[in-house]
């Protein structure tokens, strides 16, 4: 079933990635999920007749442009692609195993990457497109334990800068978000001490609403962000101020 103006997003399990399947559907958007496990429209509150989901593991790089095949076999040419699926590892980089390094860069570097290629192909035939890169306000602030995680987020801001200058006469945008620590799975696990210890930082004492990230979201996929491209769209509650 072809759909007009359709959006893939990653990691629509859980998080931020499930908070933007519910928005963008909720503002007409039909939304093609991708995850490990499988997510119903019923999961996400949302009718099903917006949302489709492919369970897929993105560390599986080399069978990516069969997935986008069949997205697309499915639906028609994506209008939108967020790249939301990450992992991160909570430990200092001396102590971290090699195998922990290489899935980070495969999970979180190489599989958006090549995903970007395959889906950036198909919009190039519609000459009309919104590519969206989650990055991460540790990307330029910084974190303890978290060294390899922030340089995979300072990856996807070099590249959707040097991206988007490559797709931008196919009226193509490629953009970054980042987001401060929102009250996520991902955050849960680095401790009620740390935790407080990023509110008290933060400008506005508190963390980022996931629902402020997919207004930015939003913003980047409507007729008023048609005109931002290769730039980064900071969302922290004032912690990098």
């Amino acid at each position: 079933m072809n759909h007009s103006k359709y959006v893939i997003v990653t990691g629509t399990s859980s998080g931020l990635g499930a908070e933007m399947a519910k928005t963008l559907t909720h503002n007409g958007f039909h939304v093609v999920g991708i995850a490990r496990r499988n997510v119903t429209a019923s999961d996400l509150g949302v009718n099903q007749n917006q949302y489709s989901h492919y369970v897929y593991d993105l560390a599986n790089i080399e069978n990516l442009s069969q997935l986008v095949k069949s997205i697309t076999n499915d639906h028609g040419v994506p209008f939108g692609l967020i790249n939301n699926a990450a992992i991160g590892n909570d430990g200092i980089l001396p102590t971290m195993h090699n195998s922990d390094i290489e899935k980070l860069i495969s999970v979180n570097i190489t599989s958006p990457i090549v995903l970007t290629k395959y889906v950036s192909r198909a919009m190039l035939t519609s000459k009309q497109g919104r590519i969206i890169n989650i990055s991460s306000v540790v990307a330029s602030t910084g974190y303890r334990g978290l060294s390899v995680y922030a340089a995979t987020k300072s990856a996807l801001i070099g590249f959707s800068k040097s991206l988007a200058r490559e797709l931008g006469k196919r009226n193509i945008t490629v953009n970054c978000i980042a987001p401060g620590f929102v009250d996520t799975s991902m955050t849960a696990q680095m401790g009620n001490e740390n935790l407080q210890k990023i509110v008290n930082r933060s400008a506005l004492g508190r963390f980022a609403y996931a629902s402020e990230i997919t207004a930015g979201v939003q913003l980047l996929l409507s007729e008023a962000g048609s005109g931002i491209t290769g730039t980064t769209i900071t969302i922290d509650a004032g912690n990098s101020a």
